[in-house]
């Protein structure tokens, strides 16, 4: 059976909480292009960081590794 993908907070890509490094994961993309947006979501007015604050709260975190 195929493992399902679950959005987690990252161990691995892990700068403050590992909010951007989990979508990157979940998303299959560069964790740099999910910090640039957050980080020009936060300069336009602050959505940004209310969302990384909501979602730091609400993503589990990832099981660990090893």
């Amino acid at each position: 059976m195929s493992e399902q993908k679950r959005l987690t907070l990252s161990e691995r890509n892990k700068m403050i909480a590992g909010v951007c490094g989990g979508l990157a994961e979940y998303f299959d993309i560069d964790p740099t292009i999910v910090r640039l947006v957050f980080i020009v979501f936060a300069l336009a007015g602050g959505p940004g960081i209310l969302a990384y604050i909501i979602m730091w709260i609400v993503m589990p975190k990832a099981e660990p590794l090893g």
